[in-house]
């Protein structure tokens, strides 16, 4: 398979939007118009409840993995590597299927990082998932614990080109939230366990 049909699947894969579908088959809703308009599993959620939010994780997680394994299966060159797991996480921001308007690719980021820095992933979680035990507040947690990645490539003398990786993608993270930082530094975000109501249910 040719690098860039590896590169366009892993786009293709990552726009699928799952936490839409999940609003649109569970409630016949649009999600991007409840909450914080988002499609990924914080707000998935907040709206549709815990079974459905675990559900759309586990999706969005498994389309930033399979592509990356599937580069690491028919190439061994790091960089297409890299670059595979960039498309997944570009596609769940910017998704051809729902004219490129995405989530904000952390549930992706987390199984691109499954599959090529499991050690990094595992640190970022660990001091993501402390701020948010803390503070309740996901989208801090995200922003946190995407700040750790690079930190932690450079502290574990990982290549140059994963450390620039980790800072491209943590980047990504921060422009993605800075909706959210806004209302963080507004104190206007909502905390973890917020429940939305939906209007006109089923209409």
């Amino acid at each position: 398979m040719s690098s860039f049909l590896i590169v366009a699947a892993a786009y293709l894969l990552g726009s699928i939007p799952f936490g839409y579908l999940a609003g649109k088959l569970l409630k016949g809703i649009d999600i991007r118009q409840y909450g914080s308009g988002n499609i990924g599993t914080t707000n998935i959620h907040r709206i549709l409840g815990l079974k459905p939010a675990i559900i759309v994780l586990i999706l969005d997680v498994a389309k930033g993995l399979l592509p990356v394994l599937l580069a690491r299966y028919f190439t061994d060159s790091t960089t297409l590597h890299l670059v595979t797991g960039f498309a997944a996480i570009v596609g769940h921001n910017w998704p051809l299927f729902l004219k490129f308007r995405g989530g904000k690719g952390i549930a992706t980021s987390i199984g691109v990082f499954i599959g090529l820095a499991p050690l990094v992933l595992l640190i970022g979680c660990i001091v993501g998932g402390l701020v948010i035990a803390v503070t309740r507040y996901v989208s801090l947690g995200s922003i946190i614990g995407a700040l750790s990645a690079p930190i932690a490539m450079i502290i574990l003398d990982m290549p140059p080109v994963y450390i620039f990786f980790g800072i491209i993608i943590c980047i990504m993270v921060i422009w993605r939230h800075r909706e959210n930082i806004v209302r963080l530094l507004n104190g206007t975000e909502n905390k973890l366990g917020t429940k939305v109501k939906i209007e006109n249910e089923g209409k």
